[in-house]
């Protein structure tokens, strides 16, 4: 799902329509690679977000306000500086380049009438936002690139600003027939690829659907297609060009299952009658839609990764010491055989002479002749002793064993439920939230600006069909606050029976639940465990009053009995989440 060249051109017309004419009036920087800027036009406030991030590199208009730092970062300071109150004069897409031009005028600080450009490329790890003056001087950018990064262009204060050709790709917009077919010819490469690496803006996703469309096998070299061929894929690419130029876009997202599978700026052809299509109003509504949620994600992933690296680094050590001392609880089991040897010896000690190197006696136990090795410098009844000895060692190493093999279990299986709480945190409250319980857990040390406090983090929270609320702790702690103080006893309690997961609480408010709430409960705590990527899942569930806390255990571990099961899909589509 790349935003290619046809996707930004739909979103630059989207844009360009919209705020053209009007003015910057808010410039944020919420991140170190991301602005958000709100523009007036007339009666109209839009905000706009504009993210250089190296995985996730966007531009559109959005109904959300993100937080910003106390301390403008040094490009928004510069931004603000220059833009605060900028008319804008338009919006342009070069090509059909990965690029946004907003063209902007403003007054300096002598009262002169000034224009800048704001260039914005969205070209994954080299994604960057520009500020540039009309002759292609920069003045500054979100993201410096000097001569040590990359050989190609410097992205420094001072440098002139220019477009890197390094594939050397054709403008698709101004291609004839006669240019068109000597690109195909001269490609021995598949005909999709031949597409997508002769000309900008065209991703592989595309040059797919231009094939189908000609009714042209994509697999099929360039090089060895008839004249009605390259003439059908022609008409093909041309149809795609024209959707461009009369600015033809219908957003739309293709879904299977409820899932999506890829978006475009236009109607896509190569998708059968098993997958779903929904169009949007807009780009920018289908892009929040789409990449908002997963950019949360991201950054919250990146967030998050000091503390996902403590948690896999405790894990590997615990993981390391679970095998050892499994191998030495596997070693322990010949203590019974030690304590036969004791006994035999015992028993016929009269019968072995001293010196002896083994004994060859009755076990009386499954009447069989069995061999015992001797240390010949020691009598019989030492000899025996000695294998009491090492059978009371390897006892008491197997009880001790016993005991911490659990410990350790147990603190592997904490620690997997931290990471399936790493996995499924929303926000940064559910981060400091699970920060406090590794803080607590003795994982990570207190320091003094770490002060215990409660966030605002909140479990999520899902209406059933029925109308039943259902609620689902997003860490350990969560999990133990809904289970024993949201919950009452006549409420229903749903977990994962085999892989650590959050807690799931159906309120029942004294009603009997009807079998769909049981099953969308069930969905969902197979959803929020580490199974979610299973085709079923078994859960348990068990009403609330016979979920017991095991004393001094870690929050959120629990015990209970006699409860029922259900092997259930993680699939939550159709569950109303409550806000």
């Amino acid at each position: 799902m790349a935003l290619d060249g046809i996707s930004i051109s739909a979103l630059v017309y989207e844009l360009d329509t919209k705020l053209t004419g009007g003015r910057f009036f808010k410039i944020a920087q919420p991140e170190t690679d991301e602005l958000q800027i709100t523009v007036k036009n007339g009666r109209e406030q839009y905000r706009l977000l504009i993210s250089a991030s190296a995985s996730l590199p966007l531009v559109y208009i959005t109904s959300q306000t993100k937080q910003s730092p106390l301390s403008a970062p040094n490009f928004c300071m510069v931004l603000r500086k220059y833009l605060s109150n900028a008319k804008i004069l338009g919006i342009h897409q070069p090509g059909l380049e990965r690029i946004i031009r907003f063209h902007l005028e403003h007054y300096n600080e002598m009262g002169d009438l000034c224009q800048k450009l704001l260039i914005v490329e969205l070209m994954g790890k080299y994604s960057n936002i520009i500020f540039t003056d009309m002759d292609g001087k920069i003045i500054d950018s979100i993201k410096h690139v000097s001569a040590n990064v990359s050989s190609v262009r410097e992205v420094l204060p001072g440098r002139t600003y220019f477009i890197p050709d390094a594939a050397h790709k054709k403008n698709p917009l101004d291609i004839d027939f006669s240019e068109f077919q000597d690109v195909i010819r001269s490609i021995p490469a598949a005909c999709a690829k031949a597409l997508y690496t002769s000309f900008t803006g065209i991703s592989p996703l595309a040059a797919q659907d231009i094939c189908f469309r000609s009714r042209i096998d994509s697999d099929k070299p360039g090089n060895a297609l008839e004249e009605a061929e390259r003439s059908s894929l022609f008409q093909g690419f041309s149809y795609v060009m024209d959707c461009i130029r009369e600015h033809r876009y219908i957003p739309n997202i293709v879904t299977k299952n409820q899932v999506p599978v890829e978006f475009n700026a236009y109607p896509l052809s190569l998708y059968g009658s098993d997958h779903e299509t929904e169009s949007y109003e807009s780009m920018s509504h289908l892009l929040e839609d789409y990449y908002g949620k997963k950019n949360r994600i991201t950054r919250i992933r990146q967030k998050s990764s000091d503390l996902r690296k403590i948690v896999q680094t405790a894990l590997e050590k615990d993981y390391k010491k679970y095998d050892l001392q499994e191998k030495q609880l596997r070693d322990t089991q010949k203590r019974e055989k030690y304590k036969l040897y004791g006994e035999l010896l015992t028993a016929y000690a009269y019968e072995i002479p001293d010196g002896s190197k083994q004994a060859e006696v009755m076990n009386y136990y499954t009447n069989e002749n069995i061999s015992i090795p001797l240390d010949d410098t020691i009598s019989t009844m030492e000899n025996a002793k000695k294998y009491f000895d090492k059978y009371g060692k390897l006892k008491r190493t197997h009880e001790a064993l016993t005991s911490i093999i659990q410990d350790t279990k147990s603190e592997i299986e904490h620690l997997e439920s931290v990471l399936n709480s790493l996995d499924i945190a929303v926000s940064e409250d559910d981060l400091k939230e699970l920060k406090e319980e590794l803080i607590q857990a003795g994982y990570i040390r207190r320091k003094s600006s770490d002060k215990k406090a409660r966030y605002k983090s909140k479990p999520f929270h899902y209406r059933s069909s029925d109308g039943f609320d259902i609620y689902i702790g997003k860490n350990n702690l969560q999990n133990e606050e809904i289970t024993f103080k949201l919950a009452n006893g006549g409420d229903w309690w749903f977990h994962s029976k085999t892989f650590p997961g959050s807690h799931v609480i159906v309120k029942t408010e004294g009603k009997e639940l009807p079998d769909r709430t049981f099953e969308e409960a069930a969905r969902l705590a197979a959803y929020y465990s580490k199974g979610k990527d299973q085709e079923k899942v078994e859960i348990d569930y068990i009403e609330r009053k016979h979920v017991k806390k095991v004393a001094g255990a870690k929050p959120g571990f629990v015990i209970y009995h006699t409860n029922y099961s259900m092997a259930i899909a993680p699939d939550i589509a159709n569950i109303e989440q409550v806000e």
